[in-house]
């Protein structure tokens, strides 16, 4: 097959999911095309991004042939059918290894796949390969990796964000369709935001977390990154469902579209202290701007009290548990800043654990209240635009304060809350970097959060940038 020139692959790599899928089903594009596009851009972008760690393109190719066997007998599967997505490497792939960017997984190849992996095959999806992360999804910056740090497509300078900085990276950069992270604290959200893109973390249990490598069970989450809302709602809808061997998975009924035509009588909650203290002040007012925008198309905006606990006893124990055994007997395997997190856990003693998951269930149940007064809060996804590879901390300590004041700090309550929460662009700073409006709702209201994105997505035009070739 002649491949297509640069610039018509990088307009098609570029499509978003819904408009490739049509073209698939009009017969305008193949499968073949669509994955030569993407495997053209990760050739050309990878070797500065560095998002993929491994590229299954032999794998993706024959798929993509027999996608289009199947569609030229009239087997559609659906809006997935034929589209070449990517995986954070914290994700089990059957017989592609699964290495959470650790030495100390180098050589694990998984003999299953992650059930929300097998639900995207059965939905006709092209597996493209594995995205670097930060090692294990202990931090928000995919520097502390294994296979080296993840650079920000809008400028390779500056961090992806993190955990999964892969995965944001690639779908900004046209690398891939739609792309799987997981979110502990804000590992989806936060990147989608620091490269411009939408980032879905559901409601705990929507999502199954079976074949996922754990951090926190507690706190664990896998959702969806994509160039625009309708797409991360179509991804949702692949991956959601009930998994009776995960003790975490529930069975509740899905369903999305069609949308509200507009916000209208929407109430929307603004939590302005702690969420908004200290903000970027391009970030202030590209938040400011979007609340305008909503509040034009009918919204009310009123400011509401949402208290936040600073407690990280569930997290550091249940991270050091999943560890505790490998900490034990290969340490030297773990990058140090992942091992001083991870080893942090082990002074958190039973009766702490104990209150400390008392009181997260506490929180999980007194959220929904706040959900008869609003029903959407709104914030900033990060205080502040991604910051320069060269001014990463170079001390523990200084990481960690760094993560808590600002990389993680809008992001993290929202994994104890367990309540559906997305990130969706509304601005850029003067140098041109993305910025995100974060959208959360009641446990189980995905169409709720999603509808409010869709809304402000189509009445701006921040989720149509792309950046230039690196």
């Amino acid at each position: 097959m002649t491949a297509a020139p640069a610039a018509a692959s990088d307009e098609l790599a570029f499509s978003s999911l819904a408009g490739a899928a049509a073209l698939l089903r009009a017969g305008k594009v193949s499968p073949v095309e669509l994955v030569h596009a993407c495997l053209g851009r990760i050739e050309s972008q990878n070797s500065v991004l560095n998002a993929f760690v491994t590229v299954t393109a032999d794998s993706a190719l024959r798929e993509a042939h027999a996608a289009e066997a199947e569609m030229r007998r009239g087997e559609w599967r659906g809006p997935l059918h034929g589209i070449p997505v990517a995986i954070k490497d914290m994700i089990d792939t059957k017989g592609v290894r699964t290495t959470a960017a650790s030495a100390v997984y180098l050589d694990r190849i998984p003999e299953a796949d992650a059930a929300v992996v097998s639900r995207l095959r059965r939905a006709g999806a092209i597996l493209l390969g594995k995205l670097n992360m930060q090692e294990f999804a202990i931090g928000g910056s995919s520097v502390p990796s294994h296979f080296g740090a993840v650079r920000n497509p809008w400028d390779p300078s500056r961090i992806a964000g993190g955990s999964s900085g892969g995965s944001a990276a690639a779908v900004a950069a046209g690398l891939c369709f739609a792309a799987l992270g997981t979110d502990t604290g804000g590992s989806v959200r936060q990147p989608a935001a620091l490269c411009g893109i939408v980032g879905l973390k559901p409601t705990y249990g929507r999502v199954s977390n079976l074949g996922v490598l754990p951090l926190a069970p507690s706190l664990d989450h896998v959702g969806p990154l994509t160039r625009g809302v309708e797409d991360c709602a179509t991804v949702l809808e692949a991956i959601a469902g009930y998994e009776p061997r995960d003790v975490s998975s529930e069975r509740r009924p899905l369903k999305l579209r069609p949308w509200p035509r507009a916000p209208a009588r929407m109430r929307i909650g603004v939590p302005r202290a702690f969420f908004y203290d200290g903000l970027h002040p391009a970030v202030q007012r590209a938040v400011e701007r979007a609340l305008a925008v909503l509040s034009d198309l009918g919204a009310r905006i009123e400011e509401v009290s949402l208290e936040v606990s600073a407690d990280r006893s569930v997290f550091q124990a249940e991270a050091y548990a999943s560890h505790a055994e490998h900490i034990a007997k290969t340490p030297e395997r773990y990058l140090p800043e992942t091992l001083a997190k991870l080893r942090r856990g082990a002074s958190v003693d039973a009766p702490a654990y104990m209150r400390a998951c008392l009181s997260l269930a506490q929180m999980r149940r007194c959220i929904t209240d706040l959900f008869t007064h609003v029903d959407i809060l709104a914030t900033p996804t990060v205080p502040v635009p991604a910051p320069r590879l060269l001014d990463y901390p170079q001390t523990f300590d200084e990481v960690i304060a760094w993560e808590a004041s600002s990389m993680l700090r809008n992001t993290r309550p929202f994994n104890a809350f367990g309540i559906p929460t997305l990130t969706v662009p509304c601005g850029r700073t003067e140098e041109d970097l993305p910025i995100g409006l974060q959208l959360a709702a009641a446990p189980w209201q995905e169409r709720r959060a999603l509808a409010a994105a869709v809304a402000y997505e189509s009445a701006t035009e921040w989720h149509r940038r792309h950046p230039a070739r690196v």
